[in-house]
This record gives C-alpha cells, sequence and structure tokens, in this order.
C-alpha cells in the first residue's frame, strides 16, 4: 500500500510485520546457536569491515567454531551503493551461500536487505525494488541482523535505503524501498557492541533516532499503534544520548540508546516519516554524507516549519524531552520542544549546517571520496541557489515526503532546505 493511498479519507492503516529480536549484554554470543537453530550452513556475512574493532572477526570466529562456513563481504560503504548490493549478490552465487548475516549500522543491514531481495528474484538489479513491496517473490534466504550503532533501527524495519550510482551523474539518487519481504529474520541488539563507536558518530546516529521517532508521532498518517512507541523512544534518547555520547564505556547509556533506537525503528514502521528523512536522503545523494549527520542539522528545521500543523502533538515531544510545560500554551510548549533539541545538538557536538560540514568535521566523512566522479567532485556543500534548488526537488519526488505533518509544495519547502544550508538555528529560537 502506497504512503498516498494510506492518506485517503478512512483509510485502512497498515501493520507491518518485525522480526523476533534478541536484546541485551552478550546478545551477540548466540549468533552462532540461533544461525544452526535457522538452517545455516553457509551464509553470507554483510558488512562495512568495522575496522579499528575486532567485532567482525569476533563473529565470524563464532561461527566458525558453531561449524558454519562463513564468506565474508566487508566494502559497504556508508549509504549503501547499488554496486555494494550487486557485489554482494554475485560473491553469495558463487559460493552457493543460503543465508545472510548482516553486521554494523543502517548501511550493512540495508545492503543486505537488497541483496536478500536480489537473490529470491535470480540476481535481478537492486534498483528494479524501488518503491513500496515491488518484489515478486516473498520468499527469500533468512538472514540475521546484528547492530553495532544505536541508529537506524533497519534490524526491525522493512525499509532499506540504497544510492543509484547508475543515474545521471548530475543528478544522482538515493531512494527508499519500502517491502514487507525485506524483513530480517532475526535481530540482534547488543548494547555492548556500540561500546567502539566514535563520540561523533554516536551523536549522529543518535539524531537519527530522534527524527525516526518524532516525525511518526506528528505524521499525517496518525497511527494509533506507532504513538506510544514513538513518544517513549523520544525520552529515551533525551535521557540517554549525552551520556552515550560522552561516556561511551557506561551501560546505561549504550543500553537506553539500543531500545530508543529499536522501538523509533518499531514507530516509523507504520507510522511513517517525513521531510527530515528526505532532506537526509537528498543531501546524501549528492555528497555522500552521514544520515544521522543530515538528520541532525535538519530536523530544528523541520521541526519548526511543521509545528503550525501539531502544535498538540510537538507539545508532547517537549514533555518527553523533560521540558516543564506547566502554565505553557501549546505553541509555547512547541516552541520549548524546538529549544530542547537545539541544545541537545549542540551538546553533542553536531555542525548547525550543511555549509559547516567539511571534510575535517567527523570521523564518517566522505565528502569528495565517493564511487564516482560526481562524489570526487563534490568536496564542499555549497548551499547556493541551485543546491538548494536541486536539493528540493529530490525531497519533493522522496517517498518519505507524503507523510510529512505539513503539505509539501516546493515553494514552502525550498526555504527549509536554503535554512538548512547555510542559516543560523539561534534565528528559529527567536
Amino acid at each position: 500500500m502506497q504512503v498516498d493511498e494510506l492518506l485517503k479519507p478512512f483509510p485502512i492503516k497498515e501493520f507491518h510485520p518485525f522480526p523476533r529480536a534478541l536484546m541485551g549484554p552478550g546478545a551477540h554470543e548466540l549468533i552462532g546457536p540461533e544461525a544452526i537453530k535457522l538452517g545455516f550452513t553457509k551464509p553470507l556475512v554483510m558488512t562495512s569491515g568495522l575496522r579499528g574493532t575486532n567485532v567482525v572477526q569476533k563473529i565470524v570466529d563464532s561461527l566458525k567454531y558453531h561449524g558454519l562456513e562463513a564468506v565474508v563481504y566487508d566494502k559497504v560503504e556508508s549509504n549503501p551503493k547499488d554496486y555494494n548490493v550487486m557485489d554482494a549478490v554475485a560473491l553469495y552465487q558463487q559460493n552457493k551461500c543460503d543465508s545472510f548475516i548482516s553486521i554494523g549500522g543502517g548501511s550493512s543491514h540495508d545492503a543486505c536487505k537488497g541483496a536478500r531481495i536480489s537473490v529470491a528474484h535470480d540476481g535481478r538489479n537492486v534498483n528494479d525494488f524501488e518503491g513500496f513491496n515491488k518484489s515478486e517473490n516473498p520468499s527469500n534466504p533468512p538472514h540475521i541482523a546484528v547492530s553495532t550503532t544505536a541508529g537506524t533501527g533497519s534490524e526491525t524495519s522493512w525499509a532499506y535505503v540504497i544510492t543509484d550510482t547508475t543515474t545521471d551523474p548530475d543528478n544522482p539518487h538515493k531512494y527508499v524501498a519500502f517491502d514487507d519481504a525485506s524483513v530480517a529474520t532475526l535481530a540482534i541488539d547488543d548494547p555492548v557492541l556500540y561500546f567502539d563507536c566514535p563520540v561523533d558518530y554516536t551523536a549522529q546516529c543518535g539524531f537519527d533516532v530522534l527524527a525516526h521517532a518524532s516525525e511518526p508521532y506528528v505524521s499525517r498518517l496518525n497511527f494509533e499503534p506507532s504513538l506510544g512507541n514513538a513518544i517513549r523512544a523520544i525520552k529515551l534518547t533525551a535521557e540517554n544520548l549525552r551520556e552515550a555520547v560522552w561516556n561511551g564505556q557506561d551501560l546505561k547509556g549504550r543500553e537506553g540508546m539500543m531500545y530508543a533506537q529499536y522501538i523509533a525503528a518499531q514507530a516509523f514502521n507504520s507510522g511513517g516519516l517525513g521531510i527530515i528523512h528526505s532532506i537526509s536522503h537528498a543531501v546524501s545523494a549528492f555528497y555522500d554524507t552521514h544520515h544521522g549527520l543530515n538528520n541532525a542539522i535538519a530536523l530544528p528545521r523541520v521541526w519548526a516549519f511543521n509545528m503550525p500543523a501539531q502544535y498538540g502533538r510537538f507539545a508532547d515531544i517537549a514533555e518527553a524531552m523533560g521540558v516543564d510545560t506547566h502554565g505553557m500554551t501549546k505553541p509555547q510548549a512547541a516552541d520549548a520542544a524546538l529549544a530542547a533539541a537545539i541544545r541537545l545538538l549542540r551538546d553533542v557536538g553536531i555542525p548547525e549546517n550543511f555549509v559547516s560540514v567539511t571534510q575535517d568535521t567527523y570521523s564518517k566523512n566522505r565528502l569528495g571520496q565517493g564511487p564516482t566522479k560526481y562524489y570526487e567532485n563534490a568536496k564542499v556543500i555549497k548551499g547556493d541557489d541551485a543546491d538548494v534548488d536541486r536539493i528540493t526537488n529530490h525531497v519533493l519526488g522522496d517517498a518519505c515526503t507524503p507523510g510529512n505533518a505539513k503539505e509539501c509544495t516546493f515553494e514552502t519547502v525550498r526555504p527549509v532546505v536554503d535554512h538548512c544550508m547555510t542559516g543560523d538555528l539561534d534565528d528559529l529560537l527567536s
């Protein structure tokens, strides 16, 4: 069912499936026994490599200890590309694998979901499945998704995001595919695996969580089963993100963010997203920047844009973020939610606009390092009129945009994108 269909009067709203999950400290040590239980014999392990950690090697060694013959594809990139997916599919087919294990954050899980869909369709290009439930074969290889970041919640959602590198190099395209057949078989969330996340990466992933939680809470889909998880995830993020960022070896903050990211994804899984994500997808399409960072920069601007449509819901968000709203009107409380989000963004060290993002800004930066000539020439985010126009056009074509709290047109969205590029956050507070 398409998002625009869900927005029609008296819709039948759709609740999408979640996988079984194992959550908590030490959960990753059960991967081998769980893989055997699911009938794995020769899994393809998909990961970015997680260089600088021993996470992948430890898990592969555990699989071998349990008699499983693991084949490793460790070249998944941030903002996974179509060729990452298809290279993994070729390796899977060449080695006659029978299952998948993804290790990492959303990039590894998303690429793996795409590879599973492709394998189930005899190696068809993953770009053929952009959109809603485009796969035709509901049976694909089983998949264990092991998360090492508290961010995307991809291990529990029906969405995966791929960058299509086959399009016009002057107009790159990043898309969301929503497919019930892509849902993992088993999710494993172990906060111990988050301990090695860099400070800035932890912060950026945390704002991905806040975007995942806040967008379904104010979405025009207004899906009741999503609202409880959404507001609880906002509260958990407000309570735990600072600690997870600045005291990353402390279990409390990491475990709090583990639950926050998981239930936030369950909220948007059926409750929808909005133009925080659409802007993020567009900017990373053109510049290959980190999804969580993009969400963090877009979030305050989109909240300010959407508030007139949902003052009451944003007032709830203020309370969830720890604001004492007693005596405030709904608009005043909504303004306080925005101020709390900006304070959180500044407290965890997020750049305040896109032109402030440089090659030296953060550890996962890929400016000028992407796979095509286009990305090689995109070493600096321009933020000029042409940049704002093309990003706005990409936003309007994104699958997340129809669920946004407020109606979106080029004329209304362009100023939001423009402010994301060069604007001062203090302007939003005045």
